[in-house]
């Protein structure tokens, strides 16, 4: 991980992710490898908590598994994209037939990244939807 000459800042403003994981062990390497990038990170497990956060915070992104305790991740997705929350939003997750995936970006996911994943594939992926959230911006 380490320093990357790839790393996307806004005004020199440190993107802000949510995590959104079960798994305590994967959510603090995500968290870590993240802030390693310098990007702030808020963890929650929880399905709920996670639509409470993705409405009073302003985040660039959310990373989102699916199988989560309260409201699955499905559900979230499709709860924040009604309360016009527009962050990236990529689901990250074990499920990776190909009818989860489709349900996935049918939710109102941005993308879709199966596990395990290559930490390094997942910085692409959170890049790339940085960079087109901040296109979008630049036109409006």
């Amino acid at each position: 991980m380490g320093s990357n000459p790839h790393r996307l800042y806004i005004k020199g403003i440190k993107m802000r992710i949510l995590v959104v994981e079960d798994d305590e062990k994967i959510a603090h390497f995500i968290k870590k490898g993240l802030e390693e990038e310098s990007y702030n990170v808020d963890v929650t497990h929880h399905g709920d908590e996670a639509i409470y956060l993705a409405q009073v915070n302003s985040y660039d992104l959310i990373l989102l598994d699916i199988m989560i305790p309260g409201t699955d991740g499905l559900h979230v997705c499709k709860i924040i994209r009604e309360k016009n929350v527009t962050s990236p939003i990529i689901m990250l997750t074990a499920r990776d037939r190909l009818e989860d995936k489709i349900d996935g970006l049918d939710s109102g996911a941005d993308d879709y990244l199966t596990k395990p994943f290559a930490f390094e594939e997942l910085l692409a992926r959170i890049r790339a939807q940085l960079r087109n959230k901040s296109q979008i911006s630049n036109i409006i």
